[in-house]
């Protein structure tokens, strides 16, 4: 559900909106005279903080280095910013750039007649989805601003879509920590997919060594006993004593899909469960698929048929 944060003419106030928003930033008007209309609305997502922006002006600013990830969706106009190595890159409609990707960088760059949607992201997310090592120091973290490709652009942009019509938009949503966690590291492995960094995804032979069933038994275990609640692929790493990494390497090994797909696949068996023996008057298909995480009522119902044949209203009904 979106709050309105700002809408005014001002654009002193809209500098002292933004800046709280985000970071401390100038913004200087493109032409004296013309109207400076700027609005923000705003929804949170667990930590992430989703805002919809519209500037109906052009202004020049000057950013201190935000402490999160600005992960920023062109919807229409232009944001022109400075990425690695001092160059300047054009974000059109379209297009999405990671504001702030390199840690300690303030921004600077002209902002055209925008509106776009900004997603503020925790820098330790990426870490919680890839991870290779339990350091602290070893942090995973984007080293580029610009998308690797135009297509991987154009998934994350999807992504990103998702989550905001599905998750950011509903308020019951918004309120579930399944769906909140589960929409959060959505958009942190999408990024990682998007943008260069520093994760290394393919396993090591330390990895190798800690693909044992018995670890696997462990890790289901840990899996089916809090299914209920928001576990990240760090978290079950953490209760086995491996790396993010090798856990990968062991599901893909000996079950054939990631961690988290199994968790997707009992948390499914649970709402199943729960629409077996749900009492028709006062449960719902939405409900239950709330429950257990899922936040999309259409896709939930698809990927319910692809495992149980038929559709869970069929199931609840009895």
């Amino acid at each position: 559900m979106f709050t309105v944060l700002l809408d005014t003419t001002d654009l002193g106030e809209a500098e002292e909106v933004v800046s709280a928003s985000f970071g401390r930033i100038r913004m200087a008007a493109g032409e004296h005279g013309v109207p400076t209309r700027s609005r923000l609305e705003r929804s949170m997502v667990g930590s992430t903080s989703v805002d919809v922006a519209d500037f109906d002006y052009a202004f020049s600013y000057a950013m201190v280095p935000p402490e999160r990830i600005l992960l920023v969706r062109v919807r229409s106009g232009s944001i022109d910013a400075r990425v690695e190595r001092g160059a300047f890159e054009r974000f059109g409609a379209g297009r999405v750039g990671a504001f702030g990707a390199i840690a300690g960088e303030s921004l600077i760059g002209m902002c055209r007649h925008a509106s776009a949607d900004i997603y503020s992201v925790d820098r330790a997310l990426l870490s919680h989805v890839a991870a290779d090592s339990p350091d602290p120091r070893d942090q995973v973290r984007l080293t580029g601003s610009v998308p690797t490709s135009a297509a991987a652009g154009t998934q994350l942009v999807a992504a990103l879509d998702h989550v905001r019509e599905t998750v950011a938009a509903d308020p019951e949503a918004c309120q579930n920590p399944l769906v909140v966690g589960t929409a959060q590291r959505y958009i942190a492995a999408s990024m990682l997919a998007t943008f260069p960094n520093n994760a290394v995804m393919e396993p090591i032979a330390l990895d190798r060594r800690d693909s044992t069933p018995v670890l696997l038994r462990r890790a289901i275990a840990f899996i089916e006993d809090n299914a209920d609640t928001d576990i990240s692929l760090a978290d079950i790493a953490g209760a086995v004593y491996v790396t993010p990494r090798a856990l990968q390497y062991m599901f893909r090994k000996h079950r054939d899909c990631t961690p988290m797909e199994y968790v997707r696949r009992v948390r499914l068996h649970q709402a199943h469960l729960d629409l077996v023996t749900g009492d028709q008057a006062t449960a719902t298909v939405g409900g239950v698929a709330r429950r257990w995480g899922f936040g999309h009522l259409g896709r939930f119902a698809v990927y319910y048929r692809q495992h149980y044949g038929q559709s869970p209203h069929v199931t609840l009904r009895g």
